[in-house]
This record gives structure tokens, sequence and C-alpha cells, in this order.
């Protein structure tokens, strides 16, 4: 008589975890999008409290609107570059910041509310308890980093620091891609009772790390509004880098805070990701992964829109599918890192 397997008689459900990760997964590339958004409209800073709890609620009669009318009022956003910005002006700009904060808390229950019930229930494999936590945490720290940005701009500043703005954007991807792993790590033993966490290969680490420094000069872009720096390509001008450009002191400096150099590392450092993650394609595809084709067409796609973006003066449109295509392939990447590195793991 046939015995039942252990995995059959364990409560643990790895396909329905997985499930739920690619859910939250698909709801941060949703908020990077707002939140890019965001930044592009100047809507950032419309909201000048946090209230973790209670900020879900937004303003519901006209005197609510006033008082937070008022609080954007004593910032020096709106004294020194919005002062003729009237009520429904700002209600435009509150709809975007407000929308954002609340896909966070909407994505924070939707992590938090599931892994409590796949715990209590059991259904969470031997091992990814500890994984799953450390998500979530990475996932709060994503709020209270978000609202350090924020006070950046509220006092000096006419916006927010483009440092912050930037461990803000990178915590939320490597959010991103922590779910992304773990969910496929799932979906492996689902498939395979006995199958181990896959392992993050040389030529994933290369990648990985290649296109984290493209998407870091990219929230310094974003930040600084170096994108309106020049709007041709691939020259600055009339020349490679342009002659004359003031730079600050010392010169390790203009890398991260000049918006002229800025844009130029982004620029170009771009086809130094785009052949890492070509070699990483190239890898996955030899494992029989279709996740190589899908990092070199959007990471073909992303170098349009970077130069689409620079060329029509950063158009929000552009710019926005730039951003969220940026989501995509990191994705990508972390697919075909996963088949390399499940192709390679040592048991």
């Amino acid at each position: 008589m046939l015995q039942p397997s252990t995995a059959f008689l364990s409560p643990a459900r790895p396909r329905a975890v997985a499930t739920w990760l690619f859910i939250v997964a698909a709801m941060i590339v949703g908020i990077v999008v707002v939140g890019g958004i965001t930044r592009l409209t100047n809507s950032g800073l419309s909201i000048t409290e946090w209230k973790p709890l209670t900020g879900i609620i937004p303003p519901l009669n006209p005197a609510q609107w006033q008082a937070e009318f008022a609080n954007y009022q004593r910032i020096p956003e709106y004294q020194q570059l919005n002062r003729d910005m009237t009520l429904a002006g700002f209600k435009a700009i509150f709809f975007w910041e407000y929308l954002h904060r609340a896909l966070a808390r909407t994505i924070g229950m939707a992590f938090a509310l599931p892994l409590v019930w796949f715990w209590v229930r059991k259904r969470i494999p031997a091992g990814y308890h500890g994984r799953l936590v450390a998500l979530l945490a990475l996932g709060a720290l994503q709020g209270a980093v978000g609202w350090w940005m924020v006070k950046s701009g509220l006092s000096v500043r006419t916006d927010v620091s483009h440092i912050r703005l930037a461990v803000h954007l990178l915590t939320a991807l490597v959010t991103l891609a922590g779910i992304v792993w773990t969910a496929l790590d799932l979906r492996a033993l689902y498939r395979d009772p006995n199958a181990q966490p896959a392992r993050l290969p040389t030529v994933g680490t290369v990648a990985l790390l290649a296109l984290f420094l493209q998407l870091l000069w990219g929230a310094f872009t974003a930040g600084l509004d170096a994108g309106y720096a020049f709007a041709s390509w691939p020259l600055m001008g009339d020349s490679l880098f342009p002659a004359g450009v003031p730079m600050m002191t010392p010169g390790w400096v203009n890398g991260f805070d000049n918006p002229i150099v800025v844009q130029f590392i982004h620029r170009w450092w771009a086809f130094a990701a785009a052949g890492a993650l070509c070699w990483l394609a190239v890898a996955a595809t030899r494992t029989g992964s279709r996740a190589g084709f899908w990092v070199v067409g959007l990471v073909t796609l992303q170098i349009i829109f970077g130069i689409a973006t620079l060329m029509t003066g950063v158009l929000i449109d552009v710019a926005v599918a730039h951003q969220a295509n940026a989501a995509l392939l990191l994705i990508a990447a972390i697919f075909a890192a996963h088949a390399v590195g499940d192709r390679h793991k040592v048991s």
C-alpha cells in the first residue's frame, strides 16, 4: 500500500504563499510608478505631517482642506516657489502624495495581514518565516525612510534631499527584489518538495549591482532635476561633456551633487549596466529560462525610454514609463539570476 508523501501531509502551501508575494510585488511596481508621478508633479511636500494611522483619512470638508493648505503654506516650497497657488492647485498635488501614501499603507496591510494568516494556519514552509519577517521589516523601514525624505524639504529646502530620495527608491526596489526572489524559491519548492533556495550566482551579482548603480544615479537625476540639464543625445549640447561646467570641491561630490555630472554618469553607465544584464540574459537562456529574452527586451526599451526622456525635456508620460520599465527590468533580472542560481546551486 502506497504511503502519502510528507509534502502531501504538510499544511504548508508554498504555491499559495508565492502567489501572494507576486501580488504584493505587482503592488510595489504600482507604487513606484505613483512615486515617480509624485516627484515629477512636485507633489511630494503637499502633506506636511506623518500620521501612520489617521493619515489614511483625507480632508473631508472645506475647513479641513483649508487647514491642510495652511500647513503647506508654511513651508519654503510654497513661500519661495508657489505663492500664487490656489486651493484647487493644492488639491491637485495633494492627490498624488495622498495616493502614494495610501498605496503604501495598503501594501503594508496586504503583506502583514496575509503573513499572519499564513503563519497561524502553518501555510509557510519551514525556513521561510525569518525571511518573510525580514521583508516585512524592510517594508516598515521604507515607510520611515519616506517620512525622513519628506522631512528634508519642510524647513530650509524647497525640495527633498536627492540622497534621501535615492535611499527611499532603492529601499523599495530592494524590497521588491527580495519578495520576487522569495516567491521564486517558493514556486520551486511547490514543484519539487526537496528543492533548496537558489543561490545568487556571480553573473547575477555583477548584473544586479550594475543595475542598482544605474537606478541609484537615476534617483539622483530625478532628485536634482538633472534630466532638464541637457535635452540632447548622445552629446550634451555640442560635446560629449560640456565645457565650462562649474565644479564643486572636493571633486568627488560632483558625482552625487552636480546635476550635469550626475546626468552624464546616468546616461553612460546605462550601457555598462546593459552589458552586464545581457551577460546575465545569456547565462539564463542557457538554463532553458525565457527570462533572458525579457531582460534583453526590457533593457533595450529602458535605454530608448531614457533617451526619449531627455530629448522630450522630461515629458511626464515618457519619464513615468522610464521608471515603470526600470521596475519591470529589475523583476526580469531577478527571474534570470534565480534561474542561473537554481541551476548551479550547491545542495
